[in-house]
C-alpha cells in the first residue's frame, strides 16, 4: 500500500508539473529577456546563405501554383524551390525552370525524409541551407530574411512561425488557438529562456550539412520526422533558434473527420517518439546542459488535452480523498488557464478564436476519437488532405 501511495505522488506530481511548466518558463524567460536582446546583436561574419527550398506534396498538387507563386515573391532570392510531387499528377504543373523545379519519383516514396532526400541528391547546386514547406503553406515575402537574421548568429536550425492561413470554422480557429499556444510557449518562450524551439514540420530551416547529419542515415516513416530529428540536434548539442517574424500560412483543420484522422496521427508520433526526452534530459543532466534538460522535459509532456483532462480526473478524485490537494489542482489548472491566456494576448489573436473558446470541450472529445485510432493512425492517410469539403461548424 505504501509503495501504491508513492506511485500516486509521483504520477500527480508528473502531471501536475506540466500544468505550471509554461508560467515558470515564461519566468525564466522574462529574468533573461535582456541577455537575448544584447545577443541579438552578435553577428557573425559569414558568406550569403543559398536556400534550396523543398516543397513536399503527395497525391495532391491543387495548391502548389499558388504555394510556389507564394515562394517566388520572395525578396531573398538567392534560392532554388524544389517540388516533390510524389505519386502525383504533374502534368498541369508548368513554372518558371530557372527558379524551379519539379521532381517525380518514379517509386512511390509516401515519406516526408526520403521525399527531401530525393531532392536533396537532385539539387542543381551545393546549397548551403535548405527550408521545409509544406504544399498548403504560404510564405512572407520577407521569410528568409528573417531566416537569414538567426544563421548569422551562428545558429545551424532555425524553426519560423506557422499562422492560420484560414479560420472558416470552429475547429479551424480551435486548431490556431493550440498553434499559437504551442508557438509562444514552445518557442519564443522555449528559446528565450535558454532552450530550443520545437519544430513544427514546416517552415522550418537548417544549414544542409546538419540536416543531412541528422537524417541521412535514417529512414523515417510515418509522421513525426521533425521529432526525430530535434532530437538529433539537440542531442548533438546545437540549438534550435526561433524566429518569430519568419512566417509562414498553414492550412488548419475544418472538418471533423481531418481533425480526428490528423491528432491520431499525432497521438501516435508522440507515443512513438517521447521516450528522446528521456534520452536528451539524461543527457543534459549528466552535462549540465540548460538547453538539453529544459527540452527533455518539453518532449515527456503529453498531448495538450491528455494531461488536461488527467488532471481535472485526479482533482475530483482528490475531492473525495484529500480536498486540500483538489484545492492545489484547482490552482494548477487555473495557473495553466492564466498562461493559456498570456499566449494569446501576447500574439497576433484574432477576435473570432477568442469566440471559439467555449467550443474546446467538443474540441477535446474529438481528439478522444482520435487517440482510441492513433493504434492504426499511419495506415489511415500518409497525409492531411486540405481543401476537402467538409461540413464546417
Amino acid at each position: 500500500m505504501i509503495i501504491l501511495k508513492y506511485i500516486w505522488i509521483l504520477l500527480q506530481c508528473l502531471i501536475g508539473f506540466n500544468l505550471v511548466m509554461p508560467v515558470l518558463l515564461l519566468l525564466v524567460y522574462s529574468l533573461r529577456r535582456s541577455r537575448v536582446r544584447n545577443a541579438a546583436n552578435a553577428l557573425q561574419a559569414a558568406a550569403p546563405a543559398d536556400y534550396g527550398i523543398i516543397v513536399t506534396a503527395y497525391e495532391q498538387t491543387h495548391q502548389l501554383p499558388a504555394v510556389v507563386a507564394s515562394l517566388l515573391r520572395l525578396q531573398y532570392r538567392n534560392f532554388h524551390i524544389y517540388v516533390v510531387a510524389d505519386k502525383c499528377d504533374i502534368s498541369n504543373l508548368h513554372f518558371p525552370a530557372d527558379k524551379v523545379s519539379v521532381l517525380r519519383p518514379e517509386q512511390v516514396l509516401a515519406s516526408n525524409t526520403r521525399s527531401h532526400f530525393y531532392a536533396i541528391r537532385n539539387f542543381i547546386r551545393p546549397h548551403s541551407h535548405l527550408t521545409i514547406i509544406d504544399s498548403d503553406n504560404l510564405t512572407e515575402p520577407d521569410y528568409l530574411d528573417q531566416l537569414n537574421v538567426f544563421f548569422a548568429r551562428g545558429f545551424e536550425a532555425v524553426q519560423g512561425v506557422r499562422d492560420a492561413k484560414n479560420l472558416d470554422s470552429t475547429y479551424a480557429r480551435l486548431d490556431a488557438a493550440r498553434d499559437i499556444y504551442y508557438h509562444f510557449y514552445d518557442g519564443k518562450i522555449l528559446f528565450g529562456a535558454g532552450s530550443s524551439a520545437t519544430l513544427a514540420g514546416s517552415g522550418m530551416a537548417f544549414t544542409t550539412s546538419l540536416y543531412r547529419k541528422c537524417l541521412e542515415h535514417l529512414d523515417v516513416q510515418g509522421a513525426g520526422f521533425d521529432k526525430v530529428l530535434q532530437e538529433g540536434i539537440v542531442s548533438r548539442g546545437y540549438r534550435i533558434a526561433f524566429a518569430e517574424g519568419a512566417v509562414v500560412y498553414d492550412e488548419k483543420t475544418s472538418g471533423s473527420e481531418q481533425l480526428v484522422k490528423q491528432r491520431a496521427r499525432w497521438i501516435n508520433t508522440w507515443f512513438k517518439y517521447f521516450g528522446y526526452g528521456f534520452k536528451i534530459l539524461f543527457r543534459g543532466l549528466g552535462r549540465a546542459d540548460w538547453n538539453q534538460i529544459v527540452f527533455g522535459l518539453v518532449l515527456l509532456r503529453p498531448p495538450l488535452f491528455i494531461f488536461l483532462l488527467l488532471s481535472v480526473a485526479f482533482m475530483l478524485v482528490n475531492a473525495w480523498l484529500a480536498p486540500w490537494v483538489a484545492l492545489i489542482w484547482l490552482a494548477g489548472l487555473l495557473t495553466f488557464v492564466l498562461g493559456f491566456y498570456i499566449s494569446l494576448r501576447r500574439s497576433h489573436t484574432d477576435q473570432r478564436i477568442y469566440q471559439s473558446l467555449y467550443s474546446i470541450p467538443k474540441f477535446i472529445s474529438f481528439q478522444l476519437l482520435a487517440l482510441f485510432h492513433s493504434r492504426k493512425a499511419n495506415s489511415i492517410s500518409v497525409a492531411t488532405r486540405h481543401g476537402q469539403p467538409e461540413q464546417n461548424t
